[in-house]
């Protein structure tokens, strides 16, 4: 499985996202379940969010991405996907320790 880091650039601002923000959460808390959503919120110093996502490759992502709501409902400006092979960190020595298992 091959990880990705997306940033979505929106073209309205966060009261503009409201009325497509509950599908867009419900959408996130379920791949959050499945284990495709690792991590995902909002960037504090722009209109924008980042995602972390696992998934098979860069062409099954594509399709998660094409029924995220607000791509859906046209308020995503750019999508940048970038794909990701974290190796170092506190989240990394965590997920190695013994009895863990590895996101």
């Amino acid at each position: 499985m091959a990880k990705f880091v997306v940033e979505f650039e929106y073209s309205v601002d966060r009261e503009g996202r409201q009325e497509l923000h509950p599908a867009h959460a419900a959408n996130l808390y379920d791949l959050a379940e499945r284990g495709i959503l690792l991590l995902g919120g909002p960037l504090a110093d722009a209109n924008a969010g980042l995602l972390v996502y696992e998934a098979e490759d860069r062409e099954r992502l594509e399709q998660l991405l094409a029924e995220e709501p607000y791509v859906k409902g046209g308020i995503v400006a750019r999508t940048r996907i970038r794909e990701w092979s974290p190796g170092k960190g506190s989240w990394i020595e965590a997920l190695n320790r013994p009895g863990q298992h590895a996101a």
